[in-house]
């Protein structure tokens, strides 16, 4: 097979193994299996938990397999981008993919072992949980924009999409998207800390506008070692202030991204653009009413896990818009 169709194929291979690692990994934080297996990277000292079951090791099988699929997925992904890496610098004389794209998209899953290894051995500690999910939605972004450019139809692409889109569609596609970011992050740091169901109604919290919040405990980043996480450590008043946050944020980067799609669609006649913007509009609505249902159904698992693969998705059409609209 031609390097340029093996890398092509590669990523996006990579690009739907990704999304699935994220979806699992919030899957698993969800279940409560963060510590289903509490070494790294096997299992009780084993590669399998069959292995540690059959030694004797008290355990939860539910908990500690849903832990390690998810580290057999992330571990074959990381194999992936470590190929496209290696086909970047033995091709990189025909430039067939960027090689210094390649080694920041190999540089972020390996840094991304790293804090799936911390998250464990650190006890699930919020900043690292969060760290986890901001760099596994970035090698999913990065993924995504690798495969946008080795698409065949790509290079034909660019030229009429660069001459028919300003440089406000630009501008704007960048902001929804580093939005959008900030309230991945605010996400993550909502979810690490379970204050999710901090805010048990909609569109009020705690049947106020404005309820008690303790914003100073709420964002300490750092309180050491050694502190087990799961289940949480802070009061209810500094989970609240984390989740009204995060609400917060979703009207700025809600705002953020209807400017962008709009723009995007009021000046830009290219109909590869704006079918970009439609996917921006159609993943955002859903977002939203995933995030909304969550909190009116009691925020069920299917529900919850769900909103983390929205989110997923929406990061994927932002950065398609931003693609498309790139100078």
């Amino acid at each position: 097979m031609h390097p340029a169709r093996l890398a092509r194929h590669l990523a996006l291979a990579g690009l739907l193994l990704c999304l699935v690692v994220v979806v699992l990994g919030a899957y698993v934080r969800l279940t409560a299996a963060g510590l289903g297996c509490p070494d790294w990277p096997g299992c009780y000292g084993h590669v399998t938990p069959a292995g540690a079951l059959a030694s004797g090791v008290e355990m939860d099988p539910g908990k500690a397999w849903r832990e390690m699929v998810h580290r057999y997925a992330a571990t074959t992904l990381g194999l992936i981008i470590v190929v496209i890496t290696a086909i970047a610098i033995a091709t990189r004389g025909q430039r067939l993919v960027p090689v210094r794209f390649a080694l920041v998209l190999l540089a972020c899953v390996v840094f991304q072992g790293i804090l799936g290894m911390l998250t464990v051995t650190w006890l699930l500690k919020p900043l690292i949980v969060t760290l986890h999910l901001i760099f596994g939605l970035t090698t999913l972004a990065l993924l995504a924009w690798l495969w946008l450019h080795l698409r065949p139809a790509a290079g034909a692409a660019v030229r009429p999409v660069i001459a028919s889109a300003p440089d406000g569609v630009r501008r704007w596609a960048l902001i929804g998207l580093s939005a959008l970011a900030i309230q991945v992050a605010l996400g993550g740091w909502t979810s690490s800390n379970y204050a999710a169901m901090a805010c048990p109604d909609f569109p009020q919290c705690q049947q106020s506008w404005w309820p008690e919040m303790d914003f100073r405990d709420a964002f300490v980043v750092w309180r050491g070692l050694g502190i087990n996480y799961e289940g949480g450590v802070l009061d209810h008043p500094a989970r609240v202030a984390i989740h009204v946050v995060h609400r917060l944020g979703a009207i700025v980067a809600t705002l953020a991204l209807l400017a962008a799609s709009i723009t995007a669609l009021r000046r830009v006649a290219n109909p590869a653009v704006v079918r970009a913007a439609l996917l921006v509009l159609a993943a955002l609505a859903l977002q939203l009413l995933i995030g909304i249902f969550m909190v009116w159904r009691a925020f069920p698992l299917s529900l919850a896990t769900a909103h983390n693969a929205g989110a997923a998705l929406l990061v994927l059409a932002a950065v398609h818009l931003l693609w498309r609209a790139r100078a």
